[in-house]
């Protein structure tokens, strides 16, 4: 007997859809498994057959069974095929008898036991069988909140094979998994530390307060102990809360990787990834055997924190230069291509030298110019030239701390964060991909900016003065044009245009920390 039920194939971040064909006779207990399987899904024919003894629903004769994972050129990886490869069988023994079967979809590992384990990438294949119109979904447990965020499919939460065969047969009422994604959202936003905690540091605070409203990607230089990473660490507490959009796609590109938090298996909060110095190029970007994503895109519409930045291997930093420019990462392998999405913010701290106290007012540095020279070389121009915002940390002067006061707190730099990117919103409302001003195409500037001709002949001798790229050019406006939605104007002026040039310290003459 021949049965069909639906699950899907993850590429990417994308899913796409897989029929399940599975046909049943009687014959020597065979079990062939064809449609571009790997070893994972191979071995479903060991499994099944066990977990269907260990829930009693195994059948009495021998049979051979056939199934076939369409569309045939797609690679099918995983054991997430278990579920439904079981519920085929089931279906052509006559152990479902359920006639809407190809109402369902299904995903889940099975246990020997006959107990349904979690699998990755569960959100997309929801969103994929919403799109193609099944009424719903039965999927593990564990992954059912994942999911159940989803609107217009049912989310069937399932422990068991046998709890499965009873809910399609109408023996057993399971009620489907409902989520508030706003809510959700809304009950989970981590605050993290408070701006107020650092003293002094007006300046660095100010131009983060801008990197962050505009989603800039910002660099910070100077000596051991001035609060870059104090500063860094406190970038949470000021983000604003992800759009119901904006989760779902960090939510998908978490769930592909299998690492979701929050909410049960939510993402409600932009993530803050900080890895260490010592990954890889691929631990950076993505990829593999079998491609995941990398630190690039697990930090998607949220921060990457690069601490140390000069002491990470040349080769993993010139690979975020591509991501930086494009907002996504592709990743070719001989079995397929992956792409992954990688809008996020890069924050950036380092040192000025080895010893780490060049130019530094009250300690000696130990470095010759040489080894400076070697050290700040390991940060490239053309990935300098992708960070719209450069700025000096001094140190702050340790007799001054004790008569320093608690700083403004996040939560008033926050508001002000948010209202200018609710600015930015409207902005870019109905333009496909863009939430800030540091995704605004290149040709919209000039309307987004509304320059007077002198304010823009002003600019233009700035850059030739400063021998800036036409990538900074482009930079420069687009922080400028935070710096206006920070002062809620709709015009950029001078003002915002000095504003904007003052944090690419690196491009002055007057630059105490650059050699």
């Amino acid at each position: 007997m021949l049965a069909k039920c639906y699950s899907a194939a993850v590429s990417g971040v994308e899913a796409r859809t897989v029929e399940i064909e599975v046909f049943s006779t009687l014959g020597n207990s065979q079990f062939a498994i064809v449609g571009l399987p790997d070893q994972a899904v191979k071995e479903a024919k060991d499994r099944i057959p066990t977990a269907l003894k260990s829930q009693g629903l195994s059948s009495r004769k021998e049979l051979d069974v056939t199934v076939n994972l369409a569309p045939a050129d797609v690679k099918k990886e995983g054991p997430v095929y278990d579920l439904p490869i079981a519920v085929g069988l089931l279906k052509a023994t006559g152990k479902v008898f359920s006639e809407s079967l190809g109402d369902y979809a299904f995903a889940g590992e099975l246990a020997l036991s006959g107990e349904i384990r979690r699998v990755k990438g569960v959100l997309p294949m929801a969103l994929e069988m919403k799109r193609i119109g099944r009424r719903a979904m039965l999927v593990p447990e564990e992954n059912a909140d994942e999911a159940s965020v989803v609107e217009g499919i049912d989310i069937i939460p399932v422990r068991t094979l046998q709890e499965t065969v009873q809910y399609l047969n109408g023996e057993r009422a399971i009620e489907p998994r409902r989520n508030d994604l706003s809510r959700l959202i809304r009950e989970n936003s981590d605050a993290g530390d408070d701006f107020a905690d650092v003293k002094g540091q007006q300046d660095a605070k100010s131009a983060i307060e801008v990197a962050v409203a505009g989603g800039h990607n910002i660099l910070m230089i100077g000596s051991p102990g001035s609060g870059k990473t104090m500063l860094a660490r406190r970038i949470p507490s000021i983000l604003p809360p992800l759009t119901v959009e904006e989760a779902l796609e960090v939510s998908r590109v978490h769930s592909v990787a299998g690492r979701e938090k929050c909410a049960g298996t939510f993402v409600t909060s932009r993530p803050f990834r900080a890895p260490h110095h010592t990954v890889s190029s691929i631990g950076l970007l993505g990829g593999g055997a079998k491609p995941v994503p990398g630190e690039v895109s697990l930090a998607h519409r949220g921060v990457l924190f690069l601490d140390e930045f000069a002491e990470f291997p040349r080769s993993a930093l010139e690979v975020l230069r591509q991501p930086l420019e494009d907002g996504h990462v592709g990743v070719s392998r001989a079995a397929a291509a992956h792409d992954f999405p990688s809008k996020f913010m890069l924050v950036a701290a380092m040192n000025p030298c080895p010893c780490g106290y060049f130019n530094d007012p009250r300690r000696h540095c130990r470095c010759s110019q040489s080894s400076i020279i070697k050290y700040q070389s390991r940060v490239s121009g053309p990935l300098l030239d992708r960070i719209d915002i450069q700025i000096e940390v001094p140190p702050v002067d340790a007799a001054r701390l004790p008569t320093l006061g608690r700083g403004e707190s996040s939560a008033a730099v926050r508001a002000r964060v948010v209202a200018a990117r609710a600015m930015q919103a409207a902005r870019y409302r109905g333009v496909a991909g863009v939430y800030t001003n540091a995704e605004a195409k290149s040709r919209d500037l000039a309307d987004v900016c509304r320059l007077s001709s002198a304010d823009r002949d002003r600019l233009v001798r700035a850059i030739e003065r400063l021998g800036l790229s036409a990538r900074a050019y482009d930079k420069v406006l687009r922080v400028a044009r935070t710096c206006a939605d920070l002062d809620g104007e709709e015009a950029v002026g001078e003002e915002h245009i000095n504003a904007a040039l003052r944090m690419r310290h690196l491009d002055g003459a007057e630059n105490s920390y650059w050699i």
